[in-house]
């Protein structure tokens, strides 16, 4: 087939609206309306052009190792092993969230002695695939489970809640959970959770928002249910709640949509009914994030990054919860990421160890200290220089912990930790992949600020020098999020390791906007700070390109979600730096973002369009505004997905009409494309989508830097 010499027909109209003095174009507009004909019929060709271009791809890479069957099984293999989780003890019996490696999609199980079962099963639920497992969470007892799931993409959670010896639901649905966690009480007669008040109860267009915390009797009518929490707070308030093992204390966290606050409250249910709980404040209004549980000693602990951006841990007694005892100091370089109590267990409740685990320029690693006063008194060895999840101990108490492990190259698996040694406790059902032998180094980078930036380089050793150093620039993914908070720490991924075993180089930027470096890190990346991610990602590129790991015709990027906003606005900028681009289901429009999705519980982390001084900051970078005609774009593929309720499709649309209609790049020389997919979102997605979106995405980069094209 033959690829076009022009891109499908856009209207690019004369719309510019005065947004507080400031004339902003918005010349299509008219792709936010998804049902309209003109955005259907222009979707139908850009659907057809990316099915021709991609049949070009396919036909040049045909007997490589990026060949369509090669690449999907050889991802198979990668994802062979599958997953499984720490476990959530309730006596003697453990739950978990496992997969094997030929499933469409996780499953919950429970296993007691020597028999396990599968409790929740989606595609048991729904055949076809298109439901996915969002939470679960079993009764204190270990006698009921809740679990929420959703279909299509959606993420509109639906709760219910199962027998564990007959595997039967008893109770739901409940519907508009979405983001709902659930604290059980003891009995298992009842719960705590949250969900949205009903749509004719609110504000048209504010129907994702308005949580309240409620509290239901199992088997009756959630509409019955008692609200207990949240009225007259914030619209946006996302809430946790927890209650204590005994049950005799409620912990209640609110934030407004994603800002680097928490404010927390806690309710002793031994003096007030369960329904109508009497709150003091432990946290509220404090400018900084607040973690709060009791624990089994009786004793109030408090996380926080107030006066410490790296973290610290203070004690309370609850009863005068405002009143902190200080127990670990902020390290002055790792962060401080959880932290677990081990004791004798049963009615010996007096913590004899506090351990911690800590993220050290985004690597992790796990110490012990005296509870009482805080003295560090060892290290916990961990299988390699990677990542742990959760400090996973039993409610009864007790000595031993559970962790997840995973590092670029190992599947995570499941360690327990007891009397002073490690030793791996559940590894994934299948097999993991053999792989060739790989090197991974950190390097750093200078930021046009001049400060420095690290990053992981996955690498095939045998294209580096004794010194670990590339022999020859090859062609490489530099890949970055840099928002929310959210830490690009080692883990295990297949699209990395297919991309390294032809030969090629990974790297993950540690940008700041994340957490790698604790919340000084993120806020310095965030708001009016955002072009210092940008800035980053810039340094990476030009740091491996100066030092030989790649050229800018072999240099791809790749991001999704906000990810995607990094990508865009790098292609914006520097579009002389990278050859290719993979931009996921991307934020791009940044004047409007906040009218869609669930933007508008984003604007603490890029500001607010409404406010003249925060417009000028997001015009200053929002990719969509700064495509200039004449302009040689990097060849471009945005992937979207049609059920997406975070992030509307509209935002990749709008860009790419731009696009098209600015470059000054051919079609066949640098394609600028959407792949649209329907049935899926924002989140989960099957097994076999997953393997598909990456096989593709994967050929598009390799065929736009020369890795595995057949001469």
């Amino acid at each position: 087939m033959t690829i076009p010499a022009s891109y499908p027909p856009a209207d690019r109209t004369d719309l510019v609206e005065d947004l507080h003095g400031r004339p902003v174009p918005d010349p299509y507009r008219w792709l936010e309306d998804a049902d309209a004909e003109s955005t259907r019929r222009w979707s139908a060709a850009q659907d057809e052009l990316y099915g021709t271009v991609r049949a070009s791809i396919v036909e040049r890479l045909a007997g490589g190792p990026f060949a369509s069957e090669q690449l999907t099984a050889r991802m198979r293999e990668l994802l062979g092993a599958g997953h499984v989780s720490a476990p959530a003890w309730r006596g003697d019996r453990w739950f978990a969230s496992r997969r094997a490696g030929d499933q469409e999609h996780g499953v919950v199980i429970v296993h007691e002695a020597d028999d396990e079962r599968v409790l929740v099963d989606p595609i048991a639920l729904d055949p076809a695939g298109t439901t996915t497992l969002d939470a679960w969470q079993p009764s204190k007892e270990g006698d009921l489970l809740a679990y929420q799931v959703s279909s299509g993409g959606t993420e509109e959670s639906v709760l219910r809640v199962l027998d564990v010896a007959s595997g039967l639901d008893v109770d739901g649905p409940i519907d508009r959970t979405r983001y709902s966690p659930v604290a059980w009480l003891p009995g298992g007669r009842a719960f705590y959770y949250v969900r949205r008040l009903a749509p004719d109860l609110v504000p048209a267009g504010e129907e994702q928002y308005h949580r309240r915390l409620w509290l239901h009797l199992v088997g009756s009518d959630p509409d019955l249910d008692v609200e207990v929490f949240g009225a007259g707070l914030d619209h946006t308030n996302y809430y946790g709640v927890q209650v204590s093992r005994d049950g005799r204390w409620l912990v209640v966290s609110a934030s407004a949509g994603t800002a680097p606050r928490t404010d927390v409250w806690i309710a002793d249910l031994s003096a007030s009914p369960a329904d109508a709980p009497v709150f003091a404040e432990v946290a509220v209004g404090l400018d900084a994030e607040v973690g709060a549980w009791v624990a089994r000693d009786g004793r109030l602990y408090v996380h926080t990054d107030l006066d410490a951006p790296r973290g610290r841990l203070a004690w309370a007694d609850p009863e005068d919860p405002q009143v902190w005892h200080p127990l670990l100091a902020q390290d002055p370089e790792a962060v401080l990421e959880d932290v677990a109590l081990l004791d004798g267990g049963g009615t010996r409740t007096t913590a004899e160890v506090l351990v911690a685990s800590w993220r050290r320029h985004a690597v992790s690693e796990v110490s012990l200290h005296d509870p009482v006063t805080g003295v560090r008194t060892g290290t916990v060895a961990l299988p390699g220089l990677g990542s742990i999840s959760g400090l996973v101990t039993r409610p009864e108490g007790g000595g031993e912990l559970w962790f997840s492990y995973t590092d670029h190259t190992s599947v995570p698996s499941v360690h327990r930790y007891a009397d002073g040694t490690v030793r791996l406790w559940a590894s994934p059902p299948g097999a993991p992949a053999q792989v060739p032998p790989v090197t991974v180094r950190q390097i750093e980078a200078t930021s046009a600020d001049g400060t420095t930036v690290r990053a992981f380089v996955i690498a095939p050793t045998s294209a580096l020098d004794g010194d670990g150093r590339p022999i020859a620039p090859a062609p490489t993914i530099l890949y970055g999020y840099g928002g929310f908070q959210i830490g690009m720490d080692p883990g295990y991924s297949a699209t990395t390791l297919a991309w390294v075993e032809s030969g090629g180089v990974y790297v993950v930027a540690n940008l700041r906007g994340g957490s790698e470096e604790g919340e000084h890190w993120h806020r310095d990346g965030m708001r009016e700070n955002k072009q210092h991610v940008f800035d980053d990602f810039h340094a990476v590129a030009q740091a491996l390109v100066d030092a030989g790991w790649t050229t800018s015709a072999q240099l791809a990027i790749w991001g999704g979600s906000n990810g995607g906003l990094l990508v865009g606005a790098a292609l914006t900028q520097r579009p002389d730096l990278y050859a290719a681009v993979v931009c996921s289901a991307p934020l791009l429009d940044m004047v409007r973002y906040q009218r869609f999705g669930l933007g508008v519980t984003w604007t603490e982390e890029y500001g607010d369009a409404d406010v003249p001084a925060e417009l000028d900051w997001l015009l200053a970078y929002s990719p969509y505004h700064r495509v200039r005609p004449g302009t040689a774009y990097p060849s471009t593929l945005f992937t979207v997905f049609e059920g997406d309720t975070r992030v509307d499709p509209l935002h990749a649309r709008k860009l790419a009409a731009a696009l098209q209609a600015a470059t000054s790049a051919r079609p066949v020389d640098a394609p600028v494309l959407i792949r649209r997919e329907v049935g899926v979102g924002h989140a989960g997605r099957s097994l076999s989508r997953s393997i598909a979106l990456g096989v593709e995405q994967l050929q598009f980069v390799a065929e736009r830097t020369g890795l595995g094209v057949q001469q």
